[in-house]
């Protein structure tokens, strides 16, 4: 149960504190205007900028908010590519992206665990989690795109 309350705790901004703003355009734009890898972290950095960002729960709000965007735009490339594919490249598809979430985890994990549960954990966690998924996307998009 305390478990609980502290996770309410943490989720709600601090009396007073605003959550940061978070605005996907500076990574849709960079998208669309160069694409790859460069845009990651665009719209989490642009969050971290903006009132209430340079807190550790304004950066992890803003860098979890990006992590979802990517988060997101991974399931629709998935989704997307499960319904255009083989049933056996379906299959390997299905398999390496649960393959993929276990090793995503288990990386960020191993950051976050270089600060003992530190402030700054969930923070480090968060950005790896944002990384490997823009990552992982790009890296989907791309495969699909030339035919899966």
């Amino acid at each position: 149960m305390r478990a609980v309350v502290l996770l309410a705790l943490c989720a709600a901004p601090a009396a007073g504190q605003e959550a940061p703003a978070f605005d996907p355009a500076p990574v849709v734009t960079c998208l669309t205007a160069e694409g790859g890898r460069d845009c990651a972290g665009r719209a989490a950095r642009a969050c971290m900028e903006g009132q209430g960002g340079q807190t550790t729960l304004g950066m992890n709000q803003c860098l979890a908010a990006e992590r979802d965007l990517w988060d997101a735009r991974l399931n629709d490339a998935y989704r997307s590519g499960m319904d255009r594919i083989t049933p056996v490249r379906a299959k390997a598809l299905r398999e390496m992206q649960r393959r993929w979430i276990r090793f995503r985890d288990a990386a960020c994990d191993y950051e976050a665990v270089r600060y003992e549960g530190g402030s700054l954990a969930s923070t480090v966690r968060l950005q790896c989690q944002m990384e490997l998924t823009a990552d992982q996307t790009l890296r989907l998009e791309a495969s699909l795109a030339e035919g899966g």
